[in-house]
């Protein structure tokens, strides 16, 4: 006989192991703070507290500028209450018989013939650094570098003795001549050569017959013009707020610029307060030129950023 098929007996259920539930690691939880820092809406909010930060004293300039003495001396500069920023323009183009215009005027001339002959100065050197082999070229390039390093106000007291014996102190010549050379404008020139002027244009011009001279006004200054505008922007601002140079080099009130003339100014505000809106005034008017410059050349300066980006 087949005996019968056996049946299975059921046991009890073996026990599924249950798994921890996953802690976060530190790592995991480090990267999640740190998009939470770099979400939009922190560096938004970041960008716009630097904006605030950058735009305050500016704020407070316009506002100071409308105050006469008392408003100023009284502590409430932020507010427009009391306009009056036609009798202090009036007062300021009064006071010695509108020297503060001449001071004008000796700025715009000191920053922007200066920068401007440094800015092509700076180019010419820069293109001669890029295309031209000359023994010794990166040595003296070296030496080139070795002058951004050196502080401006350090070479005060030895250009001073060279203008004291060439007879030029107290001229304009004693600080419109040492703002023609800049260190980093030559570096920042030959940068912009090496990027922009292409070896193939240099040699088609001068198979077509064109001097050196030539070759560089017609074809390598033209390619370069965004870094000349650069090195302008920089120089034109460096100059228009220098003040150590003048104050050593000139004595002469109608040689001042807007910088050592508001300094004068400021000094005798102690003694007569009513200088006090002269000094805001002539402030608020000496920060035109520098927005105007940036505003109007920004086309040629992006340019030259966006140009030097994808190449």
């Amino acid at each position: 006989m087949t005996p019968p098929p056996r049946t299975a007996v059921a046991g009890p259920a073996a026990p599924v192991p249950v798994r921890p539930a996953r802690t976060p690691s530190v790592r995991a939880t480090a990267r999640r703070s740190r998009s939470r820092w770099l979400s939009p809406a922190a560096v938004n909010t970041a960008l716009a507290l630097a904006v605030l930060y950058t735009l305050f004293p500016l704020v407070w300039l316009v506002t100071a500028a409308t105050k006469d003495a008392g408003g100023l001396l009284a502590g409430d500069a932020l507010s427009f209450e009391g306009f009056d920023l036609a009798g202090n323009l009036s007062r300021l183009a009064a006071e010695g018989d509108g020297i503060y215009f001449r001071w004008y005027a000796n700025s715009l001339l000191y920053a922007g013939a200066g920068a401007a002959l440094c800015a092509l100065i700076c180019v010419a050197a820069g293109y001669a650094f890029d295309t031209y082999t000359f023994p010794g070229k990166e040595r003296l390039f070296g030496v080139v570098l070795l002058g951004v390093l050196v502080p401006t106000t350090a070479l005060a007291l030895p250009l001073y003795l060279l203008a004291s014996r060439t007879g030029v102190v107290n001229t304009y010549w004693s600080v419109l001549v040492p703002v023609l050379v800049n260190p980093f404008g030559v570096y920042l020139a030959r940068v912009f050569c090496a990027g922009h002027i292409p070896e193939e244009a240099l040699e088609a011009a001068r198979i077509d017959g064109a001097g050196e001279l030539r070759v560089f006004w017609s074809i390598g200054l033209r390619m370069v013009l965004p870094g000349l505008t650069t090195v302008f922007l920089f120089q034109f601002t460096a100059i228009w707020n220098n003040f150590f140079l003048p104050l050593v080099m000139l004595s002469d009130q109608r040689l001042f610029p807007v910088s050592l003339g508001l300094y004068a100014w400021h000094g005798n505000a102690h003694g007569e307060p009513s200088f006090y809106p002269l000094v805001v005034t002539g402030s608020l008017l000496a920060v035109l030129p520098l927005i105007v410059a940036f505003v109007t050349l920004q086309r040629h300066w992006k340019a030259g950023l966006a140009a030097g980006s994808v190449r």
